[in-house]
């Protein structure tokens, strides 16, 4: 298990104190697959410009990795799996989807 004061645990630490991160991170994990922002801003509900700002917190504290890049209309398409292996981020996505019934606050 990581020391609390690894920063790589601090970062996940604080990415995932946002509701939001927590929900993408949970969508991805229950998705079990590779999943683009577009995709989970439409599955979500939330504008592709808020999610995608999540998105890049998630992947800078490696708690979801880039797998794949697609061209669709003169853009590149991103695509993302779950990367995160620590237990205790894990737990905490479990716990707020029980406290809460549904996964969101």
């Amino acid at each position: 298990m990581p020391a609390a004061s690894d920063p790589a645990t601090n970062d996940l630490f604080i990415a995932l104190a946002h509701p939001l991160r927590r929900r993408i991170l949970r969508h991805m994990v229950e998705v079990a697959g590779e999943i683009s922002p577009r995709e989970l801003a439409e599955a979500l509900n939330q504008p592709l410009s808020r999610l995608s700002y999540h998105v890049t917190v998630l992947a800078r504290c490696r708690a979801i990795e880039l797998v794949g890049t697609a061209p669709v209309r003169g853009s590149t398409q991103h695509f993302y799996r779950a990367a995160v292996d620590a237990r205790w981020a894990l737990m905490a996505l479990e716990a707020c989807v029980e406290r809460t019934g549904r996964g969101r606050r």
